[in-house]
């Protein structure tokens, strides 16, 4: 079979720069959709895997396992924890335990104002840099036990809608017309913990009026588990279920699965509805190149070796499309902080998110030119060179 030469492909492009200006908006469009889903779901997946440690284990109330934040556990765990379990970390006689509450409270800038969306508070001790490491103080310093300190992750900002500048250093946030002055800020990169905000654990505890704790989270020599289920097997007065950090979040990439597959179907049907567009391009385009088709079949050119070269033109368009939308999206969304349930996140464009992004290029590329070439293909050649 005889090929159109390629660079036939190549100057029909420039034949029609309306037609070729359609065709790559259409194409940085859907790619930009695609790429900015797909970086949607690689941004919480990779949150939720790394804020877990396979060394760490989270002792929490029975029945609250897929839910921090319901869990209530006995004060007096911490001790019995450190006393009963034999595999335990410490460093020159500080065990790796952190005894900890979760809460989510509504706050403000002003004892007036609210935010409409409520912050994820931690109360914690010194020991909870110990257990999660890839928390950093990296401006102010730790706030003091037994003042109304706190500080806040690095999006945090995002998670209530304030300006970065609302929350620096030296601010005040109100919580139940409660003032607490913002001392420090750290950073906990790909984390849910990057848009919390970490607050003295008893001052934590005198706010919500409790005396109990959430969970504890609590770093083990290795990774066995079995102590600590030894443990809360013996001890099942005090209602307690182990699990390893790493399963926890693993439990809440599941959790979020409806929410990818939702993000998906959305993008996939804007996707379609590019595609369909770009297809009533192609026919109204292809409709007045049915002289040419016939054309090229009267000089010997196969049906096959048509439908190759307008497939070429149309993948070097969408193509070119898909590289552009690459760059608009590394500009504009690889970073970029999106608030959800748990915190915020940010989107990440790695190379698996580009690649579904290029690929979703020449796909398009591909379904745009061949239902309207196929079509001008069912005319006889008589016919087509008669075509107006």
């Amino acid at each position: 079979m005889r090929l159109i030469p390629f660079d036939y492909a190549v100057r029909n492009l420039g034949r029609s720069p309306l037609r070729l200006a359609m065709s790559l908006l259409g194409s940085i469009l859907v790619v930009i959709l695609v790429i900015a889903a797909a970086a949607f779901i690689r941004g919480m997946e990779k949150s939720l895997a790394q804020s877990g440690s396979p060394n760490n284990i989270i002792l929490l109330g029975t029945g609250s396992e897929e839910s921090i934040e319901r869990s209530e556990i006995n004060a007096s765990v911490p001790g019995q924890a450190t006393a009963s379990i034999t595999n335990l970390q410490s460093n020159l006689g500080q065990p790796y335990l952190s005894p900890e509450v979760h809460i989510a409270l509504p706050v403000g800038l002003t004892p007036d104002h609210k935010s409409n969306t409520q912050a994820v508070f931690r109360g914690v001790v010194p020991a909870a840099f110990l257990v999660h490491p890839q928390v950093q103080i990296t401006e102010g310093r730790m706030f003091n036990s037994g003042e109304d300190e706190l500080i806040v992750g690095d999006l945090t900002h995002t998670r209530l809608g304030f300006n970065k500048s609302d929350l620096a250093i030296g601010k005040s946030i109100f919580v139940d017309d409660r003032q607490w002055k913002i001392v420090g800020r750290f950073q906990a990169p790909n984390t849910v913990m990057n848009a919390e905000i970490w607050a003295p654990l008893t001052n934590l505890q005198i706010l919500t009026k409790r005396d109990s704790l959430s969970c504890i989270v609590l770093t083990t020599t290795d990774t066995d588990i079995g102590p600590t289920q030894i443990f809360t097997a013996k001890r099942t007065d005090l209602e307690l279920t182990a699990m390893t950090e790493s399963d926890y979040y693993a439990k809440l990439t599941t959790f979020y699965k409806p929410v990818r597959i939702m993000v998906w179907v959305t993008a996939l049907l804007i996707a379609l509805g590019g595609i369909f567009g770009g297809l009533n391009t192609m026919y109204a385009a292809f409709a007045s190149r049915v002289r040419e088709i016939g054309m090229l079949q009267s000089l010997g050119f196969q049906r096959k070796a048509v439908i190759i070269s307008f497939v070429q033109e149309s993948l070097l368009a969408s193509a070119a499309g898909a590289v552009i939308a690459a760059f608009i999206s590394l500009l504009l969304l690889d970073g970029l902080a999106v608030k959800f349930s748990m915190g915020a996140f940010g989107l990440i464009l790695d190379g698996p998110t580009i690649a579904i992004g290029l690929t979703a290029g020449i796909i398009l590329g591909v379904a745009g030119a061949l239902p309207p070439t196929l079509r001008c293909l069912r005319l006889p050649i008589t016919q087509a060179l008669k075509a107006t």
